[in-house]
């Protein structure tokens, strides 16, 4: 049984689902002066920052859940994994060899060619968040497995972002095996988001949902202290950053210590921020039902936001638009990714009620049968 969800964690991840499709809409679309040199494109790329928001509200939520067990967190974890390398296929493959292949430009920014074996292995093996979550799902079934400590993820997580830049890049130059090297301390672009240091937004999610728990899911103390927590990390971080900028916060996905302290720090406020905002549109039940909508929905819009603005590049083309093209595009993307995930859910409800209608008539034919 899943337990009673959390108003400010279901806002804070309703608005992140948002952002996660102006962001990428900006991306993609968005030339680089556009993304670089207006005001727009910078408000959009700092925006761009907040995905750690996913990642400590994934740790936090997880608590929430009923199913704890070794195997139930594996199964689930497996599961990501195949979301996310399908996805892969349906937002690199099918265009590549379904729709004439992927633009010129998008190839070419990776280095690669069009249409070749390293292509089509690049693609299909990018890393991005869903495989980070995966991957530290596995992690977190293996420390739960051993204990129920809330201080083993903490510690753990923050061992992860001490040794995340000296990790950066490490190989041991066997095909296959590097692959897994990379998915878990890739300083290149075949993996986004690396274990080391991105998991640790997770396992300090994790933390803070057992921490939560222990306050007897007291939102207003648990809110803030962690305001307090989240001060005392950007305060941390911003002294790591001072010393070596370029070592803390030189790249935004390949972060060194003091970025994800910094990153993580802006997360627990903007938690903080959230709540305080849910108290305050409270009476407005309409809205904060829409948001609350995106939170549940948050893998499924995930998936469709990416296959459509990927496959959108055929009608739009890729880094072209300026930042008036970009802002028309923005709620087109999100109008599109609405609506097919409400066509999508509808057809997982109807598959669901048709499958339990033939389960009741097999019930009531074995009960005849008995009779």
């Amino acid at each position: 049984m899943e337990k009673k969800r959390i108003a400010a964690i279901d806002f804070a991840r309703g608005i992140s689902v948002l952002l996660v499709i102006i962001v990428h809409t900006m991306l993609i679309y968005g030339s680089i002066q556009t993304q670089t040199q207006t005001l727009l494109g910078e408000i959009i790329l700092w925006m761009g920052r907040g995905t750690p928001m996913f990642l400590v509200i994934m740790g936090i939520s997880f608590n929430q859940s009923s199913r704890q067990h070794f195997s139930a967190i594996c199964k689930r974890a497996l599961i990501i994994l195949l979301i996310g390398y399908g996805l892969n296929i349906l937002k690199f493959w099918v265009p590549e060899y379904i729709f004439g292949g992927l633009p010129q430009r998008f190839v070419e920014a990776y280095g690669l060619i069009s249409q070749t074996l390293d292509s089509a292995l690049f693609f299909l093996c990018l890393g991005d968040i869903l495989q980070l979550a995966g991957i530290t799902l596995f992690i977190i079934a293996c420390i739960n497995h051993f204990s129920q400590n809330k201080w083993i993820p903490l510690i753990i997580g923050l061992i992860i972002i001490s040794l995340s830049k000296e990790m950066s890049g490490y190989r041991i130059g066997i095909a296959g095996i590097d692959y897994l090297c990379d998915l878990f301390f890739s300083n290149k672009f075949n993996v986004y988001f690396p274990v080391f240091p991105w998991s640790s937004f997770i396992l300090i999610g994790i933390f803070l949902g057992k921490w939560y728990k222990e306050l007897k899911e007291n939102e207003n103390t648990f809110f803030k202290k962690i305001a307090i927590q989240g001060i005392v990390f950007i305060l941390v971080g911003a002294i790591l950053i001072k010393i070596n900028p370029e070592y803390h916060f030189g790249d935004y996905y390949h972060l060194g210590p003091g970025g994800s302290i910094v990153l993580m720090g802006v997360m627990l406020l903007f938690l903080w921020i959230s709540n305080i905002l849910t108290i305050l549109i409270g009476e407005y039940k309409t809205l904060f039902k829409g948001i609350t909508y995106l939170s549940k929905n948050v893998t499924s819009l995930y998936v469709i936001q990416w296959i459509i603005i990927n496959w959108g590049m055929y009608v739009f083309g890729f880094w072209e638009h300026n930042q008036i093209t970009v802002a028309l595009l923005i709620p087109v993307m999100t109008l599109l990714t609405l609506m097919v995930n409400a066509a999508f859910l509808n057809c997982k409800n109807k598959l669901t009620n048709t499958k339990l209608l033939r389960f009741q008539k097999i019930k009531q034919s074995k009960a005849q049968l008995i009779e």
